[in-house]
């Protein structure tokens, strides 16, 4: 039996003051009720991936359901940092398999903004280990810092590299209008502005944000029932590393997103070169580097410059993060895994306008939580 996604929706990322938690779940979640054609009653359960710790609500999946209108069917959270929603869809992925449920609704939500940057980057940081990491201020900057200059001096990536990520993702986040940054940059823009933690520029990190998406995921017989074009979950890859950097063998590379990806190549029966496009974890722009490297699109070490080259835009040989990833959109924690769904199942159903893949048919997502701690990897057919 096959779980396919009939349904999807996206809010505008950014700052949402406007809104509740649970008015900026309904957004999403009303968007792809009408796009699967279900009603709320067709909904078994819900799972919402998210982190309440940034948000003044606690337990944010009773009132969300709630204001959803979907009591009494079941719901809860699942949290594995900023790959929450990911471990969401592959949770309703095992209930549909197991004959439990045959159609959930899968939510990632988070309000981060109701905190100020300092907050903020105090509880990023105890994402890390809090015995010996955190309390000599670490934060999410300071980790991946220490990727970059790992990366650096064993392949010697440069600054520019780094720039073309961020100038690449923030080409197509100019195109999408539910992106929290709509304006392109320049290789120079990035390279002069400010350094946030040596070697990363301003430009190099993602901004926190306030965000949802919503998937419907259903078994195969209700998938063909509701869609004509249902988009099916083809590789399921999880995996973890070392929590502290303390005990990793390497800091040029994330350890989980090489087994998980190794995991769903060989449950869709794929190879990396058969990707025609990916959304990858780009927190930093040294984590897509790393995951064009993880995840085979291109040598060990290459990866700077693959996107030096152009590889990774639309044209080139593999697409990655054409909707502006969370270096242009915005990185709402609990609800980056759903956003980079979304993004897929738009390209392989021919919806994805001005960023459009000619063709694709089979993409990734590849959603890292914590510094690498947890790496969900999901393969997608049409």
């Amino acid at each position: 039996m096959k779980v396919g996604i009939i349904g999807i929706g996206h809010s505008k990322f950014g700052r949402r003051d406007d809104v509740t938690v649970q008015e900026l779940a309904y957004e999403p979640f009303v968007e792809a009720l009408n796009d699967s054609g279900i009603q709320r009653q067709d909904i078994n359960a819900t799972i919402i991936g998210g982190s309440p710790v940034y948000m003044t609500q606690r337990s944010i999946s009773g009132p969300v359901t709630e204001y959803l209108g979907l009591n009494p069917q079941p719901v809860w959270l699942t949290e594995a940092a900023c790959s929450s929603s990911a471990v969401a869809l592959r949770t309703a992925y095992a209930l549909i398999k197991a004959g439990m449920h045959e159609i959930v609704l899968v939510l990632g939500v988070q309000k981060m903004l109701e905190n100020p940057t300092s907050e903020i980057l105090k509880i990023m940081g105890r994402s890390g280990d809090v015995q010996w990491e955190a309390p000599y201020g670490t934060t999410f900057a300071n980790y991946y810092a220490m990727y970059a200059t790992s990366h650096m001096a064993k392949y010697g990536t440069t600054s520019e590299q780094l720039a073309a990520v961020a100038v690449k993702n923030h080409h197509y986040g100019a195109l999408n209008p539910l992106a929290m940054f709509q304006k392109e940059i320049t290789i120079q823009k990035a390279l002069e502005s400010r350094i946030i933690a040596s070697p990363l520029h301003l430009f190099d990190c993602c901004a926190n944000a306030d965000g949802s998406a919503a998937l419907i995921v259903a078994n195969e017989e209700k998938a063909k029932q509701f869609s004509d074009t249902p988009i099916w979950v083809s590789g399921l890859g999880a995996a973890t590393a070392p929590f502290s950097l303390l005990t990793r063998p390497e800091l040029s590379t994330l350890s989980s997103a090489v087994e998980a990806s190794r995991i769903a190549y060989t449950q869709a029966k794929v190879e990396p070169s058969n990707i025609d496009v990916a959304e990858v974890h780009d927190c930093f722009t040294i984590a897509e580097i790393m995951a064009y490297e993880d995840l085979g699109f291109t040598e060990r070490g290459k990866g700077g410059k693959f996107a030096e080259e152009g590889e990774t835009y639309v044209g080139g040989t593999i697409p990655v993060n054409v909707d502006g990833g969370l270096k242009a959109k915005g990185h709402p924690v609990g609800a980056t895994g759903c956003s980079q769904v979304y993004g897929i199942v738009k390209q392989l159903r021919g919806e994805a306008g001005k960023s459009q893949v000619d063709g694709a048919e089979i993409g990734l997502t590849h959603n890292v939580g914590g510094h690498g701690q947890y790496c969900v990897v999901h393969l997608f057919t049409r």
